[in-house]
């Protein structure tokens, strides 16, 4: 983060916005008194295609399907849906700039506007678990992530990718100095990967393109190694909009639940991936991604112990690595009030799996 950017952070949050004072919520009584004109929503990805869309998540799937358009229809709210080709750190620039009301954005980004004093509130998981892959030039010498010592490897700073990559360093013996590490975003780590400029990239599904076009071998992925490895993201709301419009916040939330639920069901797989095939990558990979693991679990938007404990631990991760200054206070700043509204109205309590900070299931939610 650059110093003009710390110092933006702390002279525009400084005013930081209104505390939260709203009572429980119930989306059967939303009025139209509480509907914003427009609701601003940043993704953190470029997206792909003509529409833009974007896959890997539940909120990707309602934007694709219109789902938040047509909750608002009858108040004629706009969706003003704002893509971000550099991420989450894209995503802080225009949270600072008071540009957006909701943004969809991984663990690490959020972390630092948390700890810059951007007022946030975490509403709903979407994309927890997601995975992460190295791959390197065919026929590298690399096979695991011990061959990287003296490497000039690919890692994409300040997002999601970055911390889950140097956690799976360190469980492996390694330090992000012993690497000759090359900041990239993910099309120049695959441009760098391609022409052999580097020895191996982090990545995700966009790899698997490299690999099938033979331009690339993956060795390593998180899902395979340990779940500590994986990368969460989540939507948020702006303290402020959150505080002036708790009804709309509960209502996006219920709409994109229920996109969730709807591919959640095992008979919705194949659809799933078609969708998201439109994006960024051909279904197959996303269909490799997921292989093993319940629809349920990867699309579950609660915010369960599991998901705290991520952000906690790379809050911690990125205070000891001088990513933050301040300590991000993690606890607070989730707000279950939306989603269980949103559970409740659909009747979905005890769908989902509830997992606890080990990674392991509670046995709560359904069987």
């Amino acid at each position: 983060m650059t110093e003009s950017f710390r110092r933006t952070f702390l002279q525009q949050a400084a005013a930081g916005a209104a505390a939260l004072s709203f009572g429980p919520l119930s989306v059967s009584r939303a009025r139209a008194a509480d509907a914003p004109a427009a609701i601003r929503i940043g993704v953190a990805t470029g997206g792909a295609g003509q529409p833009v869309r974007f896959g890997g998540a539940s909120i990707g799937s309602a934007h694709a399907l219109g789902s938040l358009e047509e909750a608002f229809r009858a108040e004629g709210t706009r969706i003003e849906w704002v893509f971000f080709k550099g991420a989450g750190p894209a995503v802080n620039e225009a949270l600072v700039n008071r540009q957006l009301d909701l943004a969809w954005q991984g663990d690490l980004p959020s972390i630092i506007h948390r700890a810059n004093g951007v007022k946030t509130r975490i509403v709903m998981g979407s994309g927890v678990r997601t995975g992460l892959y190295l791959a390197v030039p065919p026929g590298s010498a690399v096979r695991r992530l011990e061959d990287l010592r003296g490497k000039r490897v690919a890692l994409f700073k300040g997002t999601n990718l970055h911390l889950a990559a140097l956690r799976a360093l360190a469980a492996h013996g390694l330090r992000e100095s012993d690497l000759r590490v090359v900041n990239l975003d993910l099309p120049g780590a695959q441009a760098a990967l391609s022409t052999r400029d580097i020895d191996a990239a982090f990545g995700y599904v966009e790899l698997f393109v490299l690999r099938d076009k033979g331009l690339a071998e993956v060795v390593w992925s998180a899902r395979e190694d340990s779940y500590r490895f994986t990368r969460q993201t989540v939507l948020l709301a702006t303290e402020d909009f959150a505080a002036r419009h708790p009804q709309a916040v509960t209502r996006v939330v219920r709409a994109t639940v229920e996109v969730a639920r709807r591919f959640a069901d095992e008979s919705q797989r194949g659809e799933l991936f078609a969708q998201w095939g439109r994006a960024e990558v051909p279904a197959r990979f996303w269909s490799e991604d997921f292989t093993g693991e319940p629809l349920r679990v990867r699309l579950s938007p609660l915010l369960d112990p599991f998901l705290v404990a991520r952000y906690r631990d790379c809050a911690e991760q990125a205070r000891a690595l001088k990513l933050v200054r301040g300590a991000a206070e993690i606890d607070g700043w989730f707000d279950r009030r939306f989603l269980d509204a949103a559970l409740d109205d659909l009747g979905q309590a005890h769908f989902w799996p509830v997992y606890e900070a080990d990674g392991r299931t509670s046995g709560r939610g359904a069987a």
